[in-house]
């Protein structure tokens, strides 16, 4: 039952997957279109780097003062939050299991 849970909490983590890969882009297609300065505050490749996922785990972005923008930003911040929570919860209930052979 355990690891059924763990298998549970991965298939949470691929719709929060799903959910940051539609959402984060677009939000940095909003910025690169409407802010391009907070956009090269980020980088160049911005998706995947670690100064600009924390910018937006931090929860920075609603310094943009940009009503569109945050309301793409936010999803994009709470699938990143599924993705770890939901990531961290697996690994957990998969060592409980390997404890309780």
């Amino acid at each position: 039952m355990i690891l059924f849970l763990a298998l549970c909490f991965v298939g949470i983590a691929i719709g929060g997957i799903t959910a940051f890969v539609i959402f984060w882009p677009l939000s940095l297609v909003h910025l690169r279109d409407r802010h391009p300065e907070v956009r090269a505050s980020l980088g160049e490749s911005a998706f995947l780097a670690p100064g600009a996922l924390r910018w937006l785990l931090a929860g920075r972005y609603r310094s943009v003062p940009d009503a569109q923008f945050t309301g793409l930003a936010t999803p994009a911040r709470v699938a990143a939050f599924v993705i770890l929570g939901a990531l961290g919860m697996s690994v957990l209930l998969w060592l409980w299991s390997v404890a309780l052979r």
